[in-house]
């Protein structure tokens, strides 16, 4: 897997540590579709709360490379569901995403009863980031 150096990483940790916007764009048949969604980075990866049944979820399982573009950084990656939210596996993340999320969470849009409530892991393949003045590539 590629990674940023230590003091991308660190940036990368500061900007997107907690809930964050960012873009993420996958593609159908050739098409491209964007759109928003609150993620969490930790160590080369996206974490993203979804519903199992949702078109990015539909496009991924088509195609799993996807794109994503946030503050001062464009990657690319490969979308992969982690399946439930409440699954055994999935504990260790889960709470992170329960605190980090906390603002939200609660709010009745998500179901944690539904099985088909998940987690998107997006592991970045390449990308870049910049900081005041200064480009930073994964390697």
């Amino acid at each position: 897997m590629k990674k940023f150096c230590r003091e991308a990483e660190q940036i990368m940790m500061e900007r997107f540590g907690k809930d964050t916007i960012i873009a993420l764009a996958t593609t159908e048949n050739a098409t491209p579709y964007a759109r928003y969604v609150n993620a969490y980075y930790e160590n080369g990866s996206f974490y993203i709360i979804t519903h199992a049944l949702s078109n990015k979820m539909k496009h991924i399982n088509d195609n799993s490379v996807v794109a994503i573009a946030g503050e001062w950084f464009t990657a690319h990656g490969r979308g992969i569901s982690l399946g439930y939210f409440g699954k055994k596996e999935n504990c260790v993340i889960a709470e992170k995403l329960k605190k980090v999320f906390a603002a939200w969470i609660n709010n009745g849009h998500t179901d944690f009863n539904d099985e088909n409530t998940i987690i998107l892991c997006i592991q970045l393949t390449e990308g870049i980031l910049f900081s005041h003045g200064t480009r930073y590539d994964m390697k």
